[in-house]
């Protein structure tokens, strides 16, 4: 048998063993007891500008505001919350034995609990573990805490967790927040007064509100600021003044100078804190420079406008507004963001085409275009004045916009070959088979985003800052295209027109939608890049919407809030001079007597020469052309002629007088074989011909409409075997054809004959 000394020696072994197991049970509790993160509450999302500066917020999910944690307390809070909650704070390791006695002897006292001495790591604790009752038990576990939080965090980083997550009145939690509700600026701007009052008012928060016994509030207040003073941390003026100051009302609203964007930021990092390079000062004078504009054009019911402020070379935001304010009275979609949202484009993307074909070699600054009354399957572009000049060099039609010299230039280029680096540049809204835009993609038939147009014209911009390609496009390419943006130019009679004086050379773009529903505006040189656009969010047109009529006014007073930028650097390893023909400005052909030197990109030298100069035989008197079947060859005239095509020319005389159609034929002799001087402009008689039904049922007419290099002629049309009627300066003639097979013919009154066969088909409506 075990003797009574063996047990007793046995159950005394067995006792520290259990005792030292319960040591290591609880200092294995005591290590891990503190959650990896003590706070896991939701966080507003707030925006800051590049100065740190609030832009905007937007409440957190549970309706509280409370800003992100904060790293390091502003000193004199600190200062304030230390001499008022916990002054041995920094002697403490978590837990102060004196603190702890004196609020039992108080609390017994009191016969009530009215002290809890907790320490400032003690209500760290409490806060984290949600305001548990207030035990002696729950008072043993958050001394615990206290201990092991000392351990783990740093005493300022204590410090700021108190600051981020204590209660400040109403739904406010943590120091960021309050010091914007209460006093309308960031904790580090907080006064003495204003950083006691925040240090006091997490012990009462409730004293915040107005009405509530404020005076309790600012006795305590000013009995922190007496203690600093005692102290010496401030001097007596500074105590004075301070107990001057009066409480905050009620709280305040914090900023919302970029709602737009805040918005953006609340789908895009919910309950982040995001640093912005947006320049407040220029955000705030943007949008007042934006609601003027609005003001001017409300009369007119157009009530919705956005503006992108770009630096070009970093691609920095400066400015995001959005939208118009909402008027007090009635909405008009302004929380809408038009700056995502996807418009028509109208004209806006005419320069990437210009580039693109200067960059592929098709077409050279000067070349000509054609400007005449055009149909491509079915598509019959005009332009906004609804003239046409024949013809226009390619840098002209740019600069002025002309609608059916872009969709000729985009026919020959090739839609799917234009689609693709669109879509490489960074147009993200095309999100349908080239085929569904058709030609009318340079004209507004695809919808874009402002953000996307911005970041593509700046890319242009960065593309020769850096002197890189911009995908397909190379510097030289897209510097002639901003050397012609800039030289943009509107008739005199058009509003607006004063606003486009400026001291900066500036490459802009104007862009009108279809219906008079989007105008656009986009503007950059070397340093920034502005992007405009007005309409109404419902898509509701207006007259006057144009984009240089509403857009551009916009653009340039934006222009004027920005230091002058300079323009870009000539990229002069990537040009070349070249001699081109005058008249047509293609490389010079064999007959092209009159020569000027042009600077293009190098694949510029694989452009076609010139087709319009031709040479012709004249008689010895220089009078008429002849042939050498009809005149004596030593007598004849060589002679270089400038000849444009019938249809053609017949616009072209309009606008330039000089130009002058060759000789007539000598008596006696005859044009080449195919040769006419007539030319039908419109419809392009295919094969087949489409024809609809009105809504009588009854057949629809075709509008013919003809061209003759001699425009006083008079031009015969027949049908078939039936003579229609004849024609003198302007050739148009409506002519009914029944479904079937059928000759359209067209004779001057000098015998000259121009046939087509087609073939009519009825179609149904």
């Amino acid at each position: 048998m075990i003797s009574l000394k063996k047990l007793k020696l046995l159950l005394s072994a067995q006792k520290w063993k259990l005792l030292l197991l319960a040591g290591v049970v609880l200092l294995v509790w005591f290590w891990f007891s503190l959650p990896g993160k003590l706070f896991d509450e939701p966080t507003s999302t707030v925006v800051f500008d590049r100065e740190g500066r609030l832009l905007g917020a937007r409440v957190a999910d549970d309706d509280q505001w409370r800003f992100q944690e904060l790293d390091k307390l502003p000193t004199k809070y600190q200062t304030c919350l230390i001499q008022f909650e916990d002054r041995q704070f920094f002697r403490h390791p978590g837990v102060n034995p004196l603190s702890l006695a004196r609020a039992v002897r108080q609390n017994i006292k009191a016969g009530k609990i009215v002290s809890g001495g907790s320490t400032i790591s003690m209500q760290v604790i409490r806060l984290s573990r949600k305001n548990k009752p207030r035990t002696i038990w729950q008072k043993g576990i958050e001394i615990l805490l206290a201990l092991r939080l000392e351990i783990r965090y740093s005493k300022e980083s204590i410090l700021a967790l108190y600051g981020s997550n204590a209660p400040y009145g109403g739904n406010v939690v943590g120091l960021d927040a309050a010091s914007w509700r209460y006093f309308g600026y960031p904790a580090d701007n907080l006064s003495w007064a204003e950083s006691a009052t925040l240090a006091v008012l997490p012990n009462a928060p409730a004293l915040i509100h107005p009405g509530r016994n404020r005076k309790a509030l600012k006795e305590k207040r000013n009995r922190l600021l007496k203690h600093l003073l005692e102290i010496k941390v401030i001097d007596s003026l500074s105590y004075e003044l301070a107990c001057e100051e009066p409480l905050p009302d009620e709280p305040l609203r914090l900023p919302n100078l970029a709602p737009h964007l805040t918005d953006r930021m609340m789908i895009e990092k919910k309950g982040q804190s995001i640093n912005t390079h947006i320049d407040g000062s220029l955000q705030i004078r943007a949008s007042e420079i934006l609601e003027q504009h609005h003001q001017r054009l409300s009369g007119n019911k157009i009530h919705n406008a956005a503006t992108l402020i770009m630096e070009v070379e970093t691609g920095k935001i400066l400015a995001y507004i959005g939208n118009t304010r909402a008027d007090s009275l009635e909405s008009h979609a302004n929380a809408v963001d038009i700056i995502r949202s996807t418009r028509s484009s109208g004209s806006i993307l005419k320069p990437f085409l210009y580039a693109s074909m200067l960059e592929a070699g098709e077409i050279l600054p000067t070349s000509l275009i054609p400007d005449i009354p055009t149909t491509i399957h079915d598509f019959s572009p005009k332009n906004f004045q609804k003239i046409y000049d024949g013809v226009v060099p390619a840098k002209e039609a740019l600069i002025r916009s002309l609608n059916v010299p872009a969709v000729r230039m985009l026919n020959s280029f090739g839609l799917d070959r234009f689609y693709d680096i669109l879509k490489n540049l960074g147009i993200r809204s095309l999100k349908f088979p080239a085929d569904h835009y058709g030609l009318s993609l340079i004209l507004g038939g695809a919808e874009v985003s402002l953000w996307d147009l911005c970041h593509v014209y700046a890319g242009l911009g960065q593309a020769l800052i850096q002197k890189t390609e911009m995908g397909f496009l190379r510097p030289a390419s897209i510097y002639l295209c901003l050397e012609a943006m800039s030289e943009v130019r509107r008739p005199e009679a058009e509003a607006g027109g004063k606003h486009f004086l400026s001291s900066q050379q500036i490459a802009w773009k104007t862009g009108t939608s279809f219906g008079y529903r989007d105008a656009w505006a986009i503007g950059l040189n070397h340093d920034y890049l502005i992007g405009v656009w007005m309409g109404n969010a419902d898509g509701e047109g207006r007259p006057g919407l144009t984009g240089v009529q509403a857009a551009a006014p916009l653009l340039f007073d934006l222009f004027d809030l920005l230091p002058g930028g300079s323009w870009f650097k000539e990229p002069t390893n990537d040009l070349e001079e070249i001699t081109v023909c005058k008249q047509s400005g293609m490389r010079p052909g064999r007959y092209c007597t009159e020569l000027e030197t042009i600077q293009i990109p190098k694949s510029g030298f694989s452009t076609l020469p010139c087709p319009y100069h031709q040479q012709i035989q004249l008689d010895k008197e220089k009078k008429n052309r002849v042939q050498a079947d009809c005149y004596p060859v030593q007598l004849m005239k060589d002679t270089s002629w400038f000849i444009l095509p019938p249809g053609i020319a017949w616009f072209y005389q309009q606008h330039n007088p000089l130009y002058t159609h060759p000789p007539q034929w000598a008596p006696g002799c005859s044009p080449e074989t195919g040769w006419s001087p007539m030319e039908i402009l419109r419809p392009k008689l295919p094969d087949q011909i489409m024809l609809p039904r009105e809504l009588n049922k009854q057949l629809g007419s075709i509008l013919i409409e003809a061209a003759h290099n001699q425009p006083s002629i008079i031009i015969h049309c027949y049908l078939d075997a039936s003579y229609l009627g004849s024609s003198q300066h302007i050739h148009k003639m409506s002519i009914q054809p029944k479904p079937g097979k059928h000759q359209l013919t067209l004779m001057d009154e000098n015998g000259n004959i121009l046939e087509k066969s087609f073939d009519v088909i009825s179609k149904i409506n």
